[in-house]
C-alpha cells in the first residue's frame, strides 16, 4: 500500500475498534494474521482477533479509539492510538495511548504487536484517569 492507502486504512480499523462490533476490527486481518497485545499470546485467525477485540468492547461499552499518528517504524507502520472509555467493571474513566507495529501485506494486516503501559492502564482501571 501506498502512505494515503495506508493511512486510509488507519481510519478504517480504528473506526470499526469504536463501531462495537469486533468481528469489524478482523476484518481488517488476513486469515492467518496475528494479534498481539504486550508480549501476550497472539491471537491467530479471524475467531481469536475477534475475541480480543471484543474483550476490550466488553470492558468498555463506551469505547473510543483514536487514531493519533502513522508513522514508518524500522520493522513495518507503527500505528498509534489513545484508548478512551468507562470500564464496565469499575465504572472508571481509563484514557490510555500505545501504538501497534504492523506487517501489512494485501491491504491487511498480516501481524500487529500492540504496546500500552499495562501498570497506568491498571491504575486507570482502578482509580480513573484522572487519579495519581
Amino acid at each position: 500500500m501506498n502512505p494515503e492507502e495506508t493511512r486510509n486504512f488507519a481510519e478504517k480499523y480504528t473506526a470499526a475498534w469504536c463501531s462495537g462490533d469486533p468481528a469489524e476490527v478482523a476484518r481488517h486481518y488476513a486469515p492467518d494474521g496475528s494479534l498481539t497485545i504486550n508480549d501476550g499470546t497472539p491471537s491467530v485467525g479471524y475467531d481469536e482477533i475477534t475475541a480480543a477485540a471484543k474483550a476490550f468492547m466488553d470492558a468498555f461499552p463506551d469505547l473510543t479509539v483514536l487514531f493519533d499518528d502513522l508513522r514508518d517504524g524500522p520493522n513495518g507502520q507503527e500505528y498509534h492510538w489513545t484508548l478512551d472509555g468507562t470500564h464496565a467493571e469499575t465504572g472508571h474513566h481509563v484514557r490510555v495511548s500505545g501504538y501497534e507495529m504492523w506487517d501489512l501485506g494485501d491491504g491487511l494486516i498480516q501481524s500487529s504487536r500492540g504496546h500500552y503501559d499495562q501498570q497506568e492502564y491498571d491504575r486507570q482501571v482502578s482509580g480513573g484517569a484522572g487519579t495519581g
